[in-house]
């Protein structure tokens, strides 16, 4: 038995479980999409086209990835 690195709980066998493993992988891939949302829509060359919707959105988002930046 072993202690899962990820919710530090016991684990059955020599390995971290298997769901956390997943989420893990899944809140990574959250991360760096919103990380490149910015650059995917290419903002700097086109934003009068955006929706107000959209652009505060992305506002939002480029604020929460600057706090977690510093």
């Amino acid at each position: 038995m072993k202690i899962c690195n990820i919710c530090h709980k016991i684990s059955a066998t020599d390995k971290d479980h298997t769901d956390c493993i997943q989420k893990r992988s899944t809140e990574i891939e959250n991360q760096d999409y919103k990380n490149s949302l910015g650059e995917k829509l290419n903002l700097s060359k086109n934003n009068q086209d955006i929706g107000i919707e959209v652009k505060a959105i992305l506002e939002h988002l480029t604020r929460e990835t600057n706090q977690e930046d510093k």
